[in-house]
């Protein structure tokens, strides 16, 4: 896909930043895994401190949004940690091995695959993009140069690993929920605070003591 054709900005139920070659922290979940009468409470909190801030403040600034994004995303991840109804297939070995090799499949092709943990309902990963622009090219032929976008990316996982989990659970219908919440990484102190982030997810949860010691938690350079 040329870069001039590729939407950087856009917006569905969430907001989507997604920077030509850049890092990107991504979780999606099992389709049905959070009631919708929670996420549009989720939604509706989101809007009304937003429209606070905007309110409230002389000069609304980036972080302060960015700031706000967070404070909900935490909330809605620990709906996902701490749901009691909803499917849990991804708690299936078999099944999160499937993932595994999905998110596997396109590593130093598409991007390098820096962490991730697969959970009973959802996912996270951290993957940087930036493998796919030359070190040497022409600033004048940017606008030409082939890239996969992160939402292109998602689409090849969440589709061959919905197709193949599908089979092996002797299932049809939807497996995946189709949006996923992507957050760019802006600096390298906060990408080595989400690979903190994903690593503590099962220790958080209390599945395990260490991070290492959960058999669906990847860090690159740390494979056994």
């Amino acid at each position: 896909m040329k870069t001039n054709q590729i939407k950087t900005h856009y917006r569905r139920n969430l907001p989507h930043i997604q920077p030509i070659g850049s890092a990107f922290f991504v979780t999606f979940r099992l389709h049905g895994s959070i009631p919708n009468v929670k996420l549009l409470h989720l939604k509706n909190e989101y809007e009304q401190a937003l429209a606070a801030l905007y309110r409230d403040s002389k000069s609304l600034t980036n972080q302060l949004i960015y700031d706000e994004r967070k404070r909900q995303f935490a909330k809605y991840d620990a709906l996902l940690d701490h749901s009691q109804s909803g499917p849990i297939f991804l708690q299936q070995p078999e099944i999160a091995k499937i993932v595994a090799h999905e998110l596997h499949r396109f590593d130093g092709q598409l991007y390098d695959l820096v962490a991730y943990c697969i959970m009973s309902n959802h996912v996270h990963i951290l993957i940087d993009t930036n493998l796919q622009v030359p070190e040497m090219f022409n600033f004048s032929s940017w606008e030409s140069l082939d890239f996969e976008p992160l939402d292109k990316i998602m689409m090849r996982i969440k589709g061959a690993s919905a197709r193949y989990c599908n089979q092996q659970l002797g299932r049809a219908g939807k497996f995946w929920q189709r949006e996923s919440y992507d957050h760019f990484v802006r600096d390298p102190i906060e990408f080595e605070r989400i690979i903190s982030y994903i690593l503590d997810n099962p220790v958080k949860a209390g599945l395990v003591d260490s991070w290492d010691a959960f058999p669906f938690t990847y860090l690159r350079g740390h494979e056994l």
